[in-house]
């Protein structure tokens, strides 16, 4: 009998088999295709998404790999957001196409000992109280196997989400968009190119192996139905509508459509059953965030199950998922359709629009933080369990530099185990006695970098980064005793 049966093995699945594997969870992944596949759609990596790999010490092989761009867009407004004043050590978005980022996170779940079965597809889940029944479709026909948990990470069209009877509603696409993965003779000057006016929307990006994607909308793809395949002549006709030029465009690699078909499910956990990424939420692939949220759900999911099958979580830890998570994907679902309001905006007022807001973040600083922040997933916060709990609780930890240690929030995160910092400094008693193997306890200050933090003396970080529990209580009797308590509320071993 499995553990964990995770059907797809896209980026959310494999990252999510990769954290299941970090706490020693049996897991098999089931993939339809026989082979990965060679189209991306995706090719954006955010910050919060990079501070997630890097929060398990394997960043660098996309740091390596991708192309680093300095600012983001929000329906691709001439006014671009800057990502220079993100509080992270990454701030930029990752180029890299999602056939790579896959290739990697494969790489890592197989390292890290998951089973991947390729061209076995999940056509059925059947739950009980005490596991789940999955049937699969091999090469060599249907068979059937035990879990403890199921995840569907199949996509939009997920086989898990519909045996499990988990409604799936929304609206359907009222927009088209384009893409194609072609060579351009001519490419622009600029690292990523935008154009926006009238006649039509288009962004070019250039990507590995001598092609580069131009992606965009016109004013007669507003519409609901598809008229077809896209095609080179098209697509050149589009570009040209859109940029007065078609760059010298030939030999595509690639030529699609999409819509902005907005739906979520109801539920991200029903009994044994959970939903991430695609499978769980459907939108407009606006900003480039739908492969980001997708990791993030995994990052939020993958050590709770662990502590679930574990023995160590408290009570209702996995329903947090859902109510974790949920709120991030109607708020990714709202976003998603504000922008393609402004990406459809091809009328003289709504031109008027997009020039007004294109000013008001230039003017207005605090604004651009504000969207950027959102778009690159650094402004999500989970509501705290507890009223009364510390202003941090619920945020994500930006990377704090330790003194005089050297150590790095990132770095003691690397285990995937909750991460105890006394910041009194030396001379002090432990918060704790003894040790315990669901968190890390470092004794340190904050270095002089984080003077907003200076303040708080002692904290609390959940496995995937985000606070738990933090004080700035002075009395050493006091401070232990709620950090006791915080812990009991985190861990079943430490409430032992």
């Amino acid at each position: 009998m499995q553990q964990v049966v995770i059907a797809g093995a896209g980026p959310v699945g494999l990252w999510l088999a990769f954290e299941l594997r970090l706490a020693g969870v049996a897991v098999t992944v089931f993939e339809p295709r026989a082979e990965p596949d060679p189209h991306s759609k995706a090719l954006t990596i955010h910050p919060r998404t990079i501070e997630v790999l890097a929060g398990r010490g394997v960043a660098e092989p996309f740091l390596a790999e991708g192309l680093r761009i300095p600012s983001g867009h929000f329906g691709v407004l001439d006014r671009r957001l800057e990502f220079s004043r993100l509080d992270t050590p990454f701030p930029f978005t990752l180029s890299l196409p999602q056939a790579r980022t896959e290739a990697l996170l494969e790489d890592l779940a197989r390292e890290s000992g998951a089973s991947l079965r390729r061209g076995h597809r999940v056509v059925d889940v059947v739950q009980d109280p005490d596991g789940v029944t999955v049937q699969v479709e091999g090469p060599n026909g249907l068979y059937t196997t035990r879990a403890d948990y199921v995840v569907g990470c199949d996509g939009v069209r997920s086989t898990v989400r519909t045996r499990a009877g988990i409604p799936y509603e929304g609206q359907r696409a009222t927009v088209l968009g384009f893409l194609g993965d072609v060579v351009l003779d001519d490419p622009p000057e600029q690292k990523v190119l935008s154009k926006a006016g009238p006649a039509g929307l288009i962004m070019v990006v250039p990507l590995s192996g001598g092609l580069h994607r131009l992606v965009g909308t016109m004013p007669e793809d507003v519409r609901t139905d598809c008229p077809g395949d896209l095609t080179l002549d098209q697509l050149r006709a589009n570009t040209i509508a859109a940029a007065g030029t078609d760059f010298g465009m030939r030999s595509p690699a690639w030529l699609s459509r999409y819509g902005n078909t907005s739906r979520q499910a109801a539920t991200y956990r029903k009994g044994r059953v959970l939903l991430a990424g695609d499978a769980a939420h459907q939108h407009m692939p606006a900003g480039g965030v739908g492969l980001n949220v997708g990791i993030q759900d995994a990052a939020n999911l993958g050590w709770k199950l662990a502590a679930t099958l574990d023995g160590w979580a408290p009570e209702g830890l996995l329903d947090t998922y859902h109510d974790e998570r949920h709120p991030v994907g109607a708020d990714l679902l709202e976003a998603s359709q504000a922008q393609t309001a402004l990406i459809t905006a091809f009328s003289p007022e709504g031109q008027a629009l997009r020039s007004l807001l294109s000013k008001l973040i230039g003017e207005q600083p605090a604004l651009e933080l504000t969207l950027a922040e959102r778009l690159s997933g650094l402004h999500v916060r989970y509501p705290s369990p507890r009223p009364g709990a510390h202003p941090l609780v619920g945020r994500r930890a930006p990377d704090l530099a330790f003194s005089p240690s050297g150590a790095t929030l990132f770095e003691l995160l690397r285990p995937g185990s909750y991460v105890l910092s006394d910041l009194r400094g030396a001379g002090e008693r432990p918060l704790i006695a003894g040790e315990l193997r669901t968190v890390r306890q470092h004794r340190s200050e904050v270095a002089r970098d984080r003077s907003e933090w200076a303040s708080v003396t002692a904290l609390l970080v959940r496995p995937d980064g985000h606070v738990a529990w933090a004080s700035e209580e002075r009395d050493p009797e006091r401070l232990a005793a709620q950090a006791r308590t915080a812990l009991a509320a985190a861990s079943r071993e430490a409430a032992s």
